[in-house]
């Protein structure tokens, strides 16, 4: 297992090996850079008041303890690129640590919304111009030269006059001895060497090579392994436990029960998997068993009968539709979603007498700690939480329930213990994207202005299921957005881009339906309520017209929209989400009477690029999995219990059904926003209404493989 640092001064001793170094503390609050401070050894046992440290060692390399949870948004990557850009570091010496949870010392630790880079971009990028301005300070010292005649770069620091040049290692004992430099110049885009280009990820080795680094490959000497039978189905509770054949297999040493669970507890995995089959185990009903029909009767009830509330109201909307002279009207609905990251869930836990040790992969690690706090009783700052990477997380890792249940299993049979689920728990037994179903109606003026528009959402277990203040909001005079929220035992959680993941398809498809309605090309329809929106809003305006009219712009030029395309169809679509804006062009071709998805044009904006590699490869990813899920997965219930279990009725994208996605950038100078989830919500859109150009079919209901286009149904 690779160990990540369990403390700050285990980082601050690992960094200052090979007869000193410069070790500098910044810190992470606020919404600007601070300026580093100096740490000088011996250093001490307990915090100094800084959150987080980059280190120069004697030997030149260069070292940040990076908070953030890594699950495959590239952070570990970006984040040292950053420090390494300011301090025109050599690449090629440049490390990052994974830090454990400190909440005294980070803020925002934690993975989601697409926040990590753009909450730490001043931060970092003053911690490495900062190390940079006292490494050449140190240099002018040293050779009693001014310190505007010597420069920075790759790692060492110049005099050109006297063609003197020393490394950051050399420098970095002296560089230690003085003063912190206040209101320290940050770089130029323009001189950006390593920012903007393509980087590989710093873990692609130990990836490729299957070096242990997640959750699943952490092992403990002594520690055992559990795996929990749930309830099959939402809305039952045990009855009876029969465990004695369990508890007869070799290497068991208890099956437990507790709250709603059996554990098995053994001493390898596969000889709990064995014994957890021979549970005999009765339940008995304690509420409503929801079925797929249920749902479905539910929408329709709540739909037509339930009490919504109003999100967001402009104008006079009844008067606008009474006016009105077309008034177009479509309903969209979207089913439930498994997470189903790479690595099911997973934690290690070990309760002692004088506190409590978590490791394992979590979005949340702050949130769980203190879960595990108030469950157990214990005082936080007695629980240690060490980070590994995350095999995937998509909202999932959000949840610490599984942290849970680690931590309370540990606290009973007094033991470490390693809690794992199977594919199988994962998907019957977590946390889904919310199943939800849309009203959109549109209100038509006698020259095709939309001047009236509503958006209804009734949602299960879905919180508030709208994003009021989304395009196309401030565009129109007379405005209703409202939302309705029903209840359920099925236990939902945020899902990669929550909300706007089906949200961002539905709006998309009805614009389009409107503008045909009206008579307009569909890029130019959107450009022109943007207009509207600039010169007479309607109300407040959340989003920056010129970012979102940007993209639409160029997805429009690098498609080539509008020119015609021999057998292809094209399909646009445009989403503003987690502070960034990405539009779309998707190209279908009709092979065999059935619509095919060739190609897929991307435009983003999300400030600056900090990889290019992993930037493309978050849009890339992004489009295929917002493709993938809308296209084929669904996840139904019968009589409470999942349908679906294991990939072999939960249907995913196939790599030969992935198609050509060739992203474009916008580069507007701005600092950099979100791009983890940007990318998905607006592909439904630009896919479904690809198919309709080529088919004359609008596909309102996920996954589009039900769909009669696909499944040649009537």
């Amino acid at each position: 297992m690779q160990q990540s640092i369990n403390s700050r001064r285990d980082f601050l001793k690992k960094a200052a090996i090979a007869g000193g170094g410069l070790v500098l503390g910044f810190s992470w609050f606020g919404a600007d850079g601070e300026a580093p401070a100096v740490l000088k050894g011996p250093f001490p046992e307990k915090s100094i008041g800084f959150n987080s440290y980059l280190s120069i060692a004697a030997d030149g390399r260069v070292t940040i303890l990076s908070p953030n949870p890594e699950l495959g948004q590239n952070i570990m990557t970006s984040f040292p690129m950053i420090v390494a850009e300011e301090l025109d570091a050599d690449w090629t010496k440049v490390k990052v640590e994974q830090a454990a949870l400190d909440t005294k010392s980070f803020d925002r630790q934690l993975t989601g919304g697409s926040g990590a880079v753009p909450h730490s971009w001043k931060r970092l990028r003053m911690a490495g111009a900062t190390a940079r301005a006292m490494l050449i300070q140190a240099a002018a010292t040293q050779w009693s030269v001014p310190v505007t005649e010597c420069t920075a770069s790759d790692g060492f620091v110049l005099h050109a006059a006297s063609g003197k040049k020393a490394g950051f290692g050399e420098l970095a004992a002296l560089a230690a001895t003085l003063q912190v430099p206040k209101d320290v110049p940050l770089k130029d885009r323009k001189d950006f060497k390593i920012i903007g280009h393509a980087v590989k990820n710093v873990a692609n080795k130990g990836i490729v090579t299957g070096k242990p680094m997640f959750g699943l490959d952490f092992y403990r000497e002594g520690m055992l392994f559990a795996m929990i039978q749930r309830p099959p189905a939402f809305g039952t509770k045990i009855k009876t436990v029969d465990s004695a054949s369990a508890k007869a297999m070799p290497g068991i040493i208890d099956v437990v029960v507790f709250k709603n669970n059996v554990a098995v507890v053994g001493k390898s995995t596969w000889e709990i998997i064995k014994a957890r089959k021979l549970l005999k185990v009765e339940y008995e009903n304690e509420g409503a068993i929801e079925s797929r029909s249920d749902h479905n009767a539910i929408f329709r009830t709540v739909m037509d009968n339930g009490k919504p509330e109003v999100k967001r109201k402009d104008g006079d909307v009844e008067a606008a539709f009474a006016s009105a002279v077309k008034i177009i009207k479509a309903e969209y609905q979207c089913p439930f979603l498994s997470h189903s990251p790479m690595e099911p869930m997973n934690f290690f836990a070990h309760v002692k007498a004088d506190g409590v040790e978590l490791v394992g992969p979590s979005q949340t690690p702050a949130s769980a700690r203190t879960a595990v706090s108030k469950l157990l009783n214990i005082s936080e700052d007695k629980i240690t939480l060490e980070l590994t990477r995350l095999g995937g997380g998509f909202g999932r890792r959000l949840k610490f329930d599984y942290v849970l249940e680690a931590a309370e299993l540990s606290s009973i049979i007094k033991a470490p213990v390693k809690l794992i689920w199977t594919r199988e728990d994962d998907m019957t037994g977590g946390n889904y994207r919310p199943a939800v179903r849309y009203h959109f109606e549109a209100a038509l003026d006698a020259k095709g202005n939309l001047v009236g528009y509503k958006c209804r959402g009734v949602g299960i277990n879905a919180g508030n299921l709208v994003r009021e203040d989304n395009f196309p909001s401030g565009a129109v005079d007379n405005l209703l957005i409202e939302s309705i929220d029903y209840k359920s035992p099925i236990t939902t959680g945020a899902w990669r881009a929550p909300i706007t993941n089906f949200l961002g398809f539905a709006e998309q498809a009805f614009i389009d339906e409107v503008a045909e309605a009206a008579g307009k090309d569909p890029v130019q329809f959107r450009l022109e309520l943007l207009s509207k929106a600039r010169i007479t809003p309607a109300g407040a305006i959340k989003y920056n017209i010129d970012r979102m009219e940007g993209v639409i712009k160029m997805a429009a030029e690098k498609s080539g929209w509008g020119i015609k395309k021999p057998g292809i169809s094209q399909g646009f679509s445009v989403y503003f989400s987690h502070q960034s804006y990405v539009a779309q062009v998707c190209e279908v071709v009709l092979q065999t009477g059935k619509p095919v998805v060739k190609k897929i044009y991307a435009a983003a904006d999300c400030g600056q690029v900090i990889n290019l590699s992993g930037a493309r490869q978050q849009v890339m990813g992004g489009i295929t999995d917002g493709f993938g899920h809308a296209m084929y997965s669904k996840l139904s219930f019968k009589n409470g219990a999942a349908e679906q279990s294991n990939f072999h009725n939960y249907r995913l994208i196939r790599m030969k059904e992935i198609p050509e996605i060739e992203p474009y950038f916008v580069d507007n100078g701005i600092d950099p926003t979100g791009l983890g989830e940007p990318a998905l919500p607006p592909t439904g859109g630009a896919v479904a209404n690809a198919i309709y150009k080529a088919t004359g079919k609008r596909l309102r209901n996920q996954p589009f493989m039900d769909e009669p286009v696909f499944s040649g149904k009537a």
